[in-house]
């Protein structure tokens, strides 16, 4: 159809062709504007949500039916009189609402004409500071709020700490409520001297200090009239202004942790992630960590098409010139400068749950795309928040902060976080619950990782086990106290010395009077009571010994542990199956009755736990079956 030039038709073609360019203008703007992750801390009702609510508000990122509701909720439940509570924008949970508190952190978008921002919202009460640990680990600024009617509180000291220790060092410090001490320069002051003292302190040297109401909007958009003694920026004109160091990681040497092996053919192989500091250029060589081959890039594959260089920040998909062995988790790095590999390192690390840590338990250690195994060591001492003293400490609970070695299975690639945040940070990972337990950053590798080598005997397990003309095992008797392993594992050692069978039995309290002297009966000492046992049984199983066992031990983690330390077909686990009821019945050494009294602490099966194994070798029923009987019941197991 054709169109007269000048008629209304005509008219609106170009307004319309005039508002897709616009839009078009818009988007190619607003993509290349940078982004800015930051977080909002402190104690609690220091008004975090309602300073991010503000900013929401004043930034027109709040839509009328949003408004409308929150005018609505504000009425109903708000905190502020008849007022908008601009909390409620960002404390979405029920509880959250009903209780006018932050639990979880709340994770909200909004943009200006200059940067684009992606706000933490991160909870206040000592409880929840796992959470407040999670939001922090991706921002580049922390916001730490202070109630001018309080003052530095205990929190604020801890999120201070916490913020510098994982790497955020743009701060602000946000005295916040103004409006109700009369914003007076003096109240402000006497605060800013007051964390000034202790940042010194910690380690931070440089914040900026602003004077705020989130409630009144003072000095959030535009400075306030109320506190014309301060000449300082307002808080979002601060965050548009303020740099992102992400030029300091281009120019660091290049590292790219994988992520996946991408295969979509047979003709193409390449490998993704998302370069962590660096730039690579086809024709780059490269080493591969941790096994240290070397090649060359040959193209650098984006979503857009192929690259000429890419930088820290992007994700891409490097191929190489040759046919090398990498995987998920493998760390790909300039080969003049590569990574290190270690596998013993020394650690800050933040307890994030209910249960205590368990010093020689095995936790899952992710760090970036890989997952290993990992033991963590009694810490060298545990942090004071308040006064930074390091204090002795067996083992770390919820929220304590620590610095502990820990090992892992085998050799991993890493940078110390201080580095680089995305190959020196980790979490632990609870095998049995799956949840998360610790976060982690690493300092360094440990120098006996690199200087303690295996050494390697002409002797071998397999010699010594000929000459005893046996095969060398680990018998794992385990169960309750009273429940008859001493008794059982004393008779299975006999029975197999008539066999000529070279053995040798490991009992519970009998290593508790040399080798575990040292030990009580907390379960983080019935852990490492367990781990030493472990390691003993190890060696006598390598100078070809039938090892006997008679141990409590209560975790099926600890069981697991020393089944995965011996060869694999060389560990039998015996349940020794025997009711609570009757084992205290039996009560031979009158231990029952002194836990019953509250004389005797961390009982298994009165105040601590027993986990039965879930698929043990062997079960023996001592209701149906005399010791005789379980004793053969075993060396039949074991020599058929």
């Amino acid at each position: 159809m054709s169109v007269a030039p000048g008629s209304n038709v005509d008219a609106i073609y170009k307004t319309d062709a005039l508002i897709a360019e616009d839009i078009e203008a818009y988007l190619e703007q607003h993509q290349h504007k940078t982004l800015l992750r930051f977080i909002t801390c402190g104690s609690v009702d220091d008004g975090k949500s309602t300073l991010i609510g503000r900013l929401l508000y004043d930034s027109k990122m709040i839509f009328e039916d949003q408004l409308a509701a929150l005018e609505a909720d504000s009425k109903r439940m708000g905190t502020q009189g008849q007022n908008i509570d601009f909390a409620l924008l960002v404390d979405g949970l029920a509880a959250e609402r009903e209780q006018g508190i932050t639990i979880d952190v709340a994770y909200r978008f909004f943009a200006t004409e200059k940067r684009k921002f992606i706000v933490a919202d991160t909870p206040g009460h000592e409880q929840y500071t796992r959470n407040m640990v999670t939001g922090a680990s991706t921002a580049d600024l922390a916001v730490i709020l202070i109630d001018a009617r309080k003052g530095v509180l205990v929190q604020t000291r801890r999120h201070s700490y916490l913020a510098h220790l994982i790497g955020i060092r743009n701060i602000v410090l946000a005295v916040n409520k103004m409006d109700l001490v009369g914003y007076s320069q003096e109240v402000f002051e006497q605060i800013v001297d007051d964390y000034t003292e202790f940042a010194n302190g910690i380690g931070i040297t440089d914040f900026v200090a602003m004077p705020i109401s989130g409630f009144k909007g003072d000095n959030i958009t535009a400075a306030s009239p109320e506190m014309p003694w301060y000449d300082g920026p307002a808080l979002l004109p601060h965050l548009e202004a303020v740099e992102v160091d992400t030029a300091a990681m281009q120019e660091r040497p290049f590292r790219m942790a994988v992520q996946w092996v991408n295969r979509p053919n047979l003709d193409f192989r390449g490998f993704s992630g998302l370069i962590s500091s660096g730039t690579v250029k086809p024709g780059d060589a490269i080493r591969v960590l941790p096994s240290g081959k070397t090649s060359t890039v040959t193209r650098i594959v984006s979503l857009g098409g192929d690259l000429d260089q890419a930088v820290a920040g992007q994700s891409v998909t490097l191929t190489f010139a040759d046919e090398i062995d990498c995987s998920r988790g493998d760390i790909i790095a300039i080969a003049s400068d590569p990574v290190q590999s270690a596998d013993q390192f020394e650690a800050t690390i933040v307890w994030m749950d209910e249960a205590e840590m368990l010093p020689g338990r095995p936790y899952w250690l992710k760090i970036g795309a890989q997952t290993v195994t990992a033991t963590v060591h009694a810490p060298k001492y545990q942090v004071s928040v308040n006064s930074m003293e390091h204090l002795a400490a067996r083992t770390l609970e919820l929220n304590a902060i620590g610095v502990v070695t820990l090992a892992t299975d085998r050799q991993i690639p890493f940078e110390p976080y201080n580095d680089n945040r995305n190959l020196g940070g980790f979490i632990l990972i609870d095998k049995m619950t799956n949840a998360t337990v610790a976060a982690g950053m690493i300092h360094f590798a440990l120098r006996r990782a690199q200087n303690v080598h295996w050494q390697a005997t002409d002797i071998t397990r397999e010699h010594h086990a000929g000459l005893k003309n046996q095969k060398p095992g680990v018998v794992w008797l385990t169960g309750l106290s009273g429940a008859g392993k001493s008794t059982i594992a004393n008779l299975v050692e006999k029975k197999l010395a008539r066999m000529n069978r070279h053995t040798f039995l490991l009992d519970g309290d009998n290593v508790r009077h040399g080798l575990n002297r040292d030990l009580g009966f907390t379960d983080a000492d019935r852990v490492e009571n367990i781990r030493r046992v472990g390691e003993v049984a190890k060696l006598m199983t390598d100078a070809g010994l039938i090892v006997i066992t008679a141990f409590i031990s209560p975790f099926r983690a600890e069981r697991k542990l020393v089944r995965q330390m011996v060869r694999e077909g060389e560990f039998y686990e015996v349940f020794i199956d025997t009711s609570l009821a009757e084992a205290e019945a039996r009560d031979v050494k009158g231990l029952y009755k002194k836990a019953r009294a509250g004389q005797l602490k961390n009982f298994t099966g009165i105040d601590s736990p027993y986990e039965k194994p879930e698929a043990p070798e062997l079960r023996i029923d001592t209701a149906t079956m005399t010791p005789e009987q379980a004793a053969d019941a075993i060396v039949a197991m074991l020599i058929p």
